[in-house]
């Protein structure tokens, strides 16, 4: 579906065309959408700060660089945890830069339409600092959708159909998961537990298995290893004795490590079946979840949330991409698709 998405998306009519954006803004991921070109940009979501004027120096993979690198007076932030705005100032900063690098080069014109995602979960003074937020950061009107339809918009579910999709969207800072209906959420769970925790999960175990402290990027490398069948080698400092430490970690220890985390999502999964209607059951029992979000490449969760739930499980083609393309779509078709907005 993501493929059709892209090659429908060529023929852009209108001079204005280019100018909406749509905004997969991610705890640990941001990626743009521009109207008419598809996902334009995809750029951690990480801000440099110096703390002494409170100036922004850099944003996204070069600011990631930077994470535990930085002198005193420079600070390497991440503005969302758990998929919601911790630091307005610094996702301000990093919303105009991602929007001005889009628009580079398209000459003043006039500001673009631009959609965020949301999760599910979020309060309404949640949603209305991204809106004020975005509005600041240069954007002509501000429109939200919630992330688990565009997920499923992006995955390919038939989300208008009057009978029931399922998607588990799991993100950096929470995964989403809600079953669809008619063009909206019949059942929808928002947790606070997805790729984030599994990575703080790896860096708490190995320091209280190894007594090694290991920073976010190294865990995430850990993670993304589960399923090589490989053991992986971890480097650092032993903070009983302040010397150089290394340890081979085996597949089977990494898998424990991650297993609360895990058990959390089957967790909320299993809860969102019970407050599903039967008719919908029916549906997805018959056609499964699908499952999308980075924290769908978790080499076996896939099978584990089969086995625990009893349902048929896939993984989308396109994973990372499914809430941008899915928010692109809803760009593309702006007029036709505006009552899925959420404000």
């Amino acid at each position: 579906m993501a493929k059709r998405t892209h090659s429908a998306l060529s023929a852009a009519s209108s001079p204005f065309r280019g100018r909406d954006i749509g905004i997969d803004l991610g705890t640990a991921n941001t990626l743009v959408y521009e109207r008419g070109r598809g996902v334009v940009l995809d750029e951690p979501s990480v801000v440099a700060i110096d703390t002494n004027t409170g100036k922004v120096l850099a944003v996204g993979a070069q600011a990631r660089q930077a994470v535990g690198r930085t002198p005193g007076s420079i600070m390497a932030t991440r503005p969302l945890k758990g998929g919601v705005i911790t630091d307005f100032e610094a996702t301000e900063g990093m919303l105009r830069y991602f929007i001005r690098a889009v628009r580079d080069g398209k000459g003043r014109g006039r500001s673009p339409r631009v959609v965020v995602c949301v999760p599910s979960g979020v309060t309404g003074v949640e949603r209305r600092a991204v809106v004020q937020t975005a509005d600041r950061a240069g954007a002509r009107s501000v429109r939200l959708i919630e992330e688990p339809i565009a997920a499923a918009i992006g995955a390919g579910l038939p989300v208008h159909e009057a009978r029931g999709s399922m998607v588990v969207d799991i993100g950096g800072g929470s995964t989403e998961i809600a079953v669809i209906s008619l063009g909206g959420m019949v059942v929808a769970r928002s947790v606070r537990v997805a790729g984030d925790a599994l990575d703080s999960a790896i860096a708490s175990w190995i320091e209280r298995e190894y007594t090694i402290a290991v920073g976010e990027r190294t865990a995430e490398e850990i993670k993304m290893s589960l399923g090589s069948g490989e053991f992986v080698p971890v480097r650092g400092r032993d903070k009983h004795t302040g010397m150089p430490k290394v340890v081979q970690l085996s597949p089977e220890e990494i898998g424990e490590a991650v297993e609360r985390p895990v058990r959390s999502i089957v967790a909320a999964v299993q809860a969102a079946f019970e407050e599903c209607p039967p008719e919908l059951y029916g549906d997805i029992m018959e056609r499964g979840m699908v499952l999308t979000g980075g924290g769908a490449l978790l080499h076996g969760l896939d099978e584990r949330l089969m086995k625990e739930t009893g349902m048929p499980v896939t993984v989308a083609d396109e994973p990372l991409g499914c809430v941008a393309l899915g928010t692109g779509r809803c760009l593309e078709e702006y007029d036709k698709l505006e009552s899925i907005f959420a404000a």
